[in-house]
């Protein structure tokens, strides 16, 4: 697209003359997927039957194509017989385990909505999820470490306890009926994952059949929560159409094969664990390796030499963490090719160590968020090293990308910063109970505002240049400052607070509050963050806090929080890490 224009740059400037304008659209001899993600997952399975589908190493868990089909097929059975239907919401809180991925395919094959619950989240945080959700249903697992899930569960809702299991009534929580406990001692008030496997054996397969064959592939089949600037986290409606392309797209994009091996260490609840691990794999009856519940550079490492893993996930941290391992050369990865680099921007110096190093040499980034699917742009094995280590590579298959000057909405000339827009099928139907939220993420022309700022150059690669968000991204976490902020008010001794995210070598960013304390009072950063402890998610607690009398404002009041980042770094001498290229 080339114009004879009079251009204004965001700075202010003219820029006279012919420019080509940030437009780009990535076109597929591939065409989209029609289908239902349990459809296609039949046909892989009936085409793979044979195939390792799963592997659990943390559990000795393995099943092929065929057997994962069983699972899952008793699985849907088992949630129908609980009295769920069609569009109802089932939450599952748990780790990275086998059971995991078998709800995952079987919500999706009974039409149940399934709403994905951060494992790192606390008391606070899982009340609101499961309230603003909706949920009728909650699957979680016993504990992990230090978290006690089933007593965290008990205080947000006490009812369960004294309630027979499927008959929960609850004020704080009304559309709550049943809990299904999948590992652990039995508990008051709860199925557990074996009872409701049993129910489902018990029901005819052409009851699935029926329902099965009823979906569609605009139906939404699952609900993740992404944090908002406006304070408490928003449900993101995705459908089988939106996920099953994407996943299939994003596995494309990497060259994959029945033959791939992918080991998977990034978190189930997060898109890049579900849809572009999961669904990447399964639309091409390739293998999940799951090599423990929660990331571990050894046991990640170890993963892919015993299995002979083609290909590895993960965000710049974890990456950061099996290169940096003492033991990182005892191990074979001779068998790596390819794998996804992404959650958070990644660090060119290390994008180049993980493709020789790790012999990933097909290594690619993938740029997104939660409301697309989450994959927008992607680099693609085919691109030169440089080019998938300096950018975000280009618009997926079927993606429509732009760059828009975010004051006036007019797209920009290529090479120009501004704000990265999407259109496609990969975009969400929409934030779950929030219409007002929906409409200011998409337009009335079906884009979806980012709210990241970036460049599209002459050949159509995107590169991240910001953010007009707040949004701090932590380790792969995408943290809002305001939903923490709004935690902190609740401090008896906050009179107001302001979070910030500054750069961190290990994590890529880390939380900072500035904290004004009322009149007379008196508290210590141990104590704020002893506050947060068990409340609020361990990511989501300030690393740095600093007490002030006054935040930096404009003349007409707004809070400069670029200022607050500007006077942080210098005070914390992290000069040299705010220095760090990424892509």
């Amino acid at each position: 697209m080339t114009y004879a224009v009079t251009y204004q740059r965001m700075d202010g400037t003219e820029m006279p003359g012919r420019v080509s304008l940030s437009y780009a659209f990535t076109g597929s001899e591939k065409p989209l997927i029609g289908k239902t993600i349990g459809d296609m997952f039949d046909e892989i399975a009936e085409k793979y039957p044979d195939n390792d589908a799963l592997v659990s190493l943390h559990q000795g868990v393995r099943y092929t194509y065929r057997e994962l089909q069983k699972e899952v097929n008793k699985a849907a059975k088992g949630l129908l017989s609980l009295g769920l239907k069609r569009g109802d919401r089932v939450a599952i809180w748990a780790t990275n385990i086998a059971e995991w991925v078998i709800t995952q395919f079987a919500t999706a094959k009974a039409g149940i909505i399934l709403v994905n619950v951060n494992p790192a989240y606390r008391t606070h945080e899982l009340e609101y999820v499961l309230r603003q959700s909706e949920t009728q249903a909650l699957l979680l697992i016993d504990r992990f470490k230090t978290s006690d899930y089933v007593k965290m569960l008990y205080e947000v809702c006490p009812e369960v306890k004294s309630s027979k299991p499927g008959q929960i009534s609850s004020e704080n929580l009304p559309f709550l009926k049943t809990v299904i406990l999948i590992r652990g001692e039995r508990q008051p008030g709860m199925y557990t994952w074996d009872e409701m496997l049993r129910m489902g054996e018990e029901m005819p397969d052409d009851v699935l059949c029926g329902v099965q064959c009823s979906l569609d592939f605009d139906d939404t089949i699952n609900i993740q929560y992404t944090s908002g600037t406006t304070g408490f986290p928003k449900g993101v409606m995705l459908t089988h159409h939106n996920i099953l392309n994407n996943g299939y797209f994003i596995g494309e994009c990497m060259s994959f094969t029945e033959k791939d091996r992918l080991c998977i260490p990034v978190p189930f609840y997060h898109c890049f664990g579900m849809v572009l691990s999961n669904m990447a794999c399964v639309t091409h009856g390739a293998t999940m390796v799951l090599p423990a519940e929660y990331f571990d550079p050894v046991s990640t490492l170890s993963a892919v030499e015993k299995e002979r893993c083609t290909a590895l996930h993960g965000v710049p941290t974890m990456f950061i963490a099996e290169l940096e391992h003492p033991d990182f050369k005892k191990f074979d990865l001779s068998s790596l090719r390819t794998g996804i680099m992404a959650g958070s921007p990644c660090p060119i110096e290390y994008m180049k160590k993980v493709s020789t190093l790790m012999n990933m040499r097909d290594v690619v980034i993938t740029y997104g968020q939660t409301e697309a699917s989450p994959g927008l742009t992607m680099s693609s094995t085919a691109d030169p090293l440089e080019r998938r280590v300096s950018t975000v590579g280009k618009p997926m298959p079927h993606a429509e990308i732009k760059i828009v000057d975010p004051k006036t909405g007019k797209m920009v000339p290529r090479g120009q910063p501004g704000e990265i827009c999407a259109r496609g099928y990969m975009i969400m139907k929409g934030y779950y109970n929030n219409p007002e939220a929906t409409s200011l993420a998409i337009d009335k022309d079906g884009w979806l505002h980012t709210g990241d700022l970036g460049i599209l150059d002459d050949e159509g690669y995107c590169k991240i240049t910001g953010r007009l968000k707040d949004m701090v991204i932590r380790g792969g976490e995408n943290i809002y400052p305001r939903e923490v902020e709004e935690f902190l008010y609740e401090h008896p001794s906050i009179s107001d607070v302001q979070v910030i995210g500054v750069p961190d070598l290990k994590y890529g960013e880390e939380l900072m509050a500035w904290i004004k304390l009322k009149n007379g009072c008196n508290v210590t950063p141990e104590e704020i963050k002893e506050f947060c402890r068990g409340k609020i998610a361990h990511y989501k607690i300030p690393r740095y806090i600093k007490f002030v009398d006054e935040f930096p404002m404009t003349v007409t009041g707004k809070i400069q929080k670029y200022k607050m980042r500007e006077i942080s770094i210098k005070e914390l001498n992290l000069e040299e890490v705010a220095r760090i290229k990424t892509a």
